[in-house]
């Protein structure tokens, strides 16, 4: 609660439901779902159904839940500006770097409708989905959020996040990083200052070499010019090497008729080889090929979904559409494709990292991209710690307003980590801030049995005593109180 009101969301929700005739308080019902979904996550009415378990007064009813939620998706816009602009100001925020992904959450439900619909799930479930792309800056604090109909591929997501971020955010000239789901021509002119407004940002983007042109493939394969981390010439038994160049590409743009035209860029290529990627990317493959033996051997065990992966190695195999089953063809058999495998071995343990920023040395941008671990981490938290899915409403607006509560949540607990000095994950603030719990001993008394180093550090960091085995309900009220000035 002592972020929620540094960053002033009290002051913000109170002003935004001012001219609403609201026969309940949008702000304390957004301080639960924001605790609880820290706390507790769970469904709306569960949430509810906590707000008992706090020495906090919450005097609203659960349909007030509800109700209050399609106001949430109105202002949720506003509320991600207003949120960014307070961590500006009472943080800092550098938004020199934008880091930007995709992800999805799915909805156990039969029909699909205009906005949860059926796509490439990130789990490879058959259930309908929305996709979610998220922005963060430089400091892996969550930026913006916007959402989009399932069928969405994650490329058609990136140029309006950034857009809405350069309108609403004014970030100045960003860098974008991203992954190759995002890696698309059009994307890359858009940064170019292909569009209308001929703004000219940068972008540090994942490519794929196993899709590149044969010459850069050559490139990528050929030992001269790699040296070690330090730029020296490479010694038996390297375990790493990196090497880059500036290369003048072309792409084609897909124009809004349909037609496309071809672009010259100019783009550095830094690509980077680790044998500890190498083992792993073998050994995984190794087991997919595994799957893929035994999908030929027994086909009736299989189908689409069981075969996902190992279908990239069996030549001649096709699906039902409709059950997915494998569709057995005596003069077609399935075949274990060695070419195939042995083709995308040769590119085991090599990345490569394209970018704007032609100046920038190669162990830099690679320092950049690795940072796109963050924005991972943040989905990570958002769906395991925060329990974004499964989603307990249906409505469009109730989904963006669970979105939002989520989103709150998450920059909390972020600022907490940066407070903090990232000494500690979410799940072990949460399981602190879980554990500093107490008991009624006597009246107004209270007893508590916990305390940690990480409870002392996050008290040292907000200026809360968590040392004292007791405290009356009048200092812990005091507690409270201090907590909003």
């Amino acid at each position: 609660m002592k972020i929620y009101h540094e960053l002033e969301l009290d002051r913000f929700l109170n002003n935004k439901a001012r001219n609403e005739n609201f026969e309940y308080n949008t702000n304390s019902i957004m301080q639960l779902l924001t605790i609880t979904r820290i706390l507790h996550p769970s469904s709306k009415k569960r949430s509810y159904e906590y707000k008992n378990t706090f020495f906090e007064r919450f005097d609203f009813e659960l349909h007030h839940v509800y109700r209050a939620l399609s106001h949430f998706s109105k202002i949720g816009l506003e509320c991600q500006r207003f949120i960014s602009e307070q961590i500006n100001v009472k943080f800092g925020r550098d938004t020199t770097l934008m880091y930007f992904d995709v992800t999805n959450f799915h909805f156990e439900i039969d029909e699909t409708d205009d906005f949860r619909k059926r796509g490439k799930e990130k789990n490879n479930r058959p259930d309908p989905i929305v996709q979610m792309a998220l922005a963060m800056d430089a400091d892996g604090i969550p930026l913006y959020y916007k959402l989009f109909p399932g069928n969405t591929h994650d490329s058609k997501t990136f140029i309006p996040v950034f857009k809405d971020v350069c309108v609403r955010f004014s970030p100045g000239r960003v860098i974008a990083v991203a992954d190759m789901g995002c890696t698309s021509a059009n994307n890359i002119y858009f940064l170019k200052g292909g569009d209308r407004d001929k703004r000219i940002n940068g972008y540090v983007f994942s490519f794929s070499i196993r899709k590149g042109t044969e010459k850069f493939k050559d490139y990528v394969l050929d030992e001269n010019n790699y040296t070690d981390r330090d730029g020296k010439p490479l010694k038996e038994g390297y375990d790493y090497k990196i090497k880059s160049r500036i290369e003048v590409r072309e792409i084609k743009i897909t124009m809004k008729n349909g037609s496309q035209e071809s672009k010259l860029i100019d783009e550095k290529q830094v690509v980077f080889w680790s044998k500890k990627y190498a083992d792993k990317a073998g050994a995984e493959r190794a087991e997919v090929i595994k799957k893929a033996l035994d999908v030929i051997a027994n086909p009736k065990n299989h189908n689409k979904s069981t075969a996902h992966g190992a279908s990239a190695y069996i030549k001649n195999i096709t699906f039902d559409k409709k059950t997915g089953e494998i569709i057995e063809d005596p003069g077609k058999k399935p075949s274990y494709d060695e070419e195939k495998a042995a083709e995308d071995a040769k590119y085991d343990g090599y990345y490569c990292i394209i970018t704007s920023e032609l100046d920038m040395l190669a162990q830099r941008v690679i320092e950049i991209y690795r940072g796109l671990s963050d924005i991972e981490d943040n989905f990570k938290v958002s769906k395991s710690d925060l329990d974004i899915r499964p989603v307990h409403v249906s409505r469009e607006d109730r989904i963006n307003a669970h979105v939002l509560t989520c989103f709150i949540s998450l920059v909390i607990l972020r600022l907490i980590q940066k407070k903090t000095n990232y000494k500690f994950t979410p799940e072990q603030i949460i399981t602190c801030l879980n554990d500093i719990s107490c008991s009624l001993e006597h009246t107004n008394l209270y007893m508590f049995n916990y305390r940690s180093n990480i409870s002392n550090c996050i008290g040292d960091a907000f200026g809360i005593d968590f040392t004292k085995k007791r405290l009356l309900l009048n200092e812990i009220k005091n507690i409270l109180a201090s907590s909003k000035k």
